[in-house]
């Protein structure tokens, strides 16, 4: 009704037209954001869906990683045979290997609600107490990168882990006092890509400190063909090794390759994704059989080319392929190792006879010393 009346009274003076024209697209603006926003927040829901669907959700689905199972499975069987909660449980190792998917495979195991969080997003007390509070007898709480905690929290977690109870310090100076609040008892697993960053009070803490270790080709090719189920993509067997044999042994690695293939298929309308299919799209991606991308390929030719074959320090590497010391150091050096193509010695880098075969160099006659002459 204001908008009429106002419409109305405006025919003499033309200053509340051009309030009133000014008003309307802005509003126009901003419901147009509102439904962008709205549009954005249902592609992440539905992405999110997606990598849901993909993650097994029992024991059964989960392929490799089988001493882990083994053991979990006894803890699993005996726990709900007493009645009581999962211990406390420590996973570390590289990134990708399954760490979130195994504590939802345990929630799901012992029918109980899974609450995921990172250490980083616990960066004041409140916060963390917060999730302990809210967690009903039995949950699962999952930290990642649980290295990352603030010496305030891991406070905070030491009775909280032990006795279940939260200390709370009430007032301030002489007048201050500290109570002491009662948990539910809760299961915490922990994830770290470094075990060694934990202090010990908080790694001693844990009932079970396990390992994720590296998955072999057949483990991989099962997975990229599961996971092309939940994909609706036909992928053939040739087609499914292909992609894990270049998915440095990381579940992670291997869905994200095969959704890239996936496309390249789509693209160029091939019906499945075979062998030959894999390798081309892989090599327009610049992945080669053995998994390295570019950075690796340039690293290693660096190394061979400009130093013969090294030793070579690590700044000096980082300055002739234009990478990150840490990039290099945390990202592609560990795998260049594992695979045996570098090597890390006091005096630097050197590239081993294998890397010299892969990027088509003949490998050195004399074998290079790692001590000064």
């Amino acid at each position: 009704m204001a908008i009429i009346s106002s419409n109305k009274q405006s025919q003499g003076p033309q200053e509340p037209k051009k309030t009133t024209t000014k008003r309307r697209p802005v509003e126009k603006d901003k419901s147009a954001e509102v439904n962008n926003l709205l549009q954005a927040e249902v592609v992440e829901i539905e992405e999110a869906k997606q990598e849901d669907s993909i993650r097994p959700q029992r024991f059964a689905d989960y392929i490799g990683q089988k001493d882990l199972k083994d053991v979990l499975d006894i803890a699993i069987k005996a726990a709900k045979s007493r009645g009581e909660v999962l211990d406390h449980l420590l996973l570390y190792g590289p990134p990708g290997l399954g760490k979130t998917t195994m504590a939802m495979i345990l929630a799901s195991e012992m029918g109980v609600s899974c609450r995921i969080t990172s250490a980083p997003a616990l960066e004041r007390p409140r916060d963390i107490m917060g999730l302990l509070v809210s967690l009903k007898p039995g949950d699962i709480l999952f930290i990642d990168e649980i290295h990352r905690l603030s010496k305030m929290a891991e406070e905070i977690l030491y009775p909280a882990m032990e006795d279940y109870r939260l200390d709370i310090t009430v007032g301030r100076g002489a007048a201050a006092k500290t109570r002491s609040l009662p948990l539910d008892k809760y299961t915490l697993i922990g994830a770290t890509t470094r075990a060694g960053a934990l202090s010990s009070p908080l790694r001693d803490r844990f009932g079970l400190v396990q390992r994720l270790r590296f998955y072999e080709v057949p483990e991989l090719t099962l997975i990229v063909i599961r996971s092309a189920q939940f994909l609706n993509t036909n992928v053939t067997d040739d087609g499914a090794e292909e992609i894990a044999r270049r998915s440095r042994g990381t579940p992670r690695i291997a869905n994200r390759l095969l959704k890239r293939v996936r496309d390249y298929a789509q693209v160029k309308e091939f019906k499945e994704i075979s062998k030959q299919v894999a390798d081309e799209a892989l090599q327009l991606f610049q992945v080669d059989p053995c998994g390295l991308d570019w950075t690796d390929r340039k690293m290693l030719s660096v190394i061979i080319e400009q130093f013969n074959g090294g030793p070579v320090g690590l700044e000096t590497i980082a300055a002739a392929t234009g990478e990150d010391t840490q990039t290099i150091e945390e990202v592609y050096e560990p795998y260049l190792m594992q695979i045996g193509y570098l090597q890390r010695t006091p005096r630097g880098r050197t590239a081993s006879a294998a890397a010299y075969k892969h990027m088509g160099f003949k490998p050195p006659t004399k074998q290079l010393s790692l001590l000064p002459e």
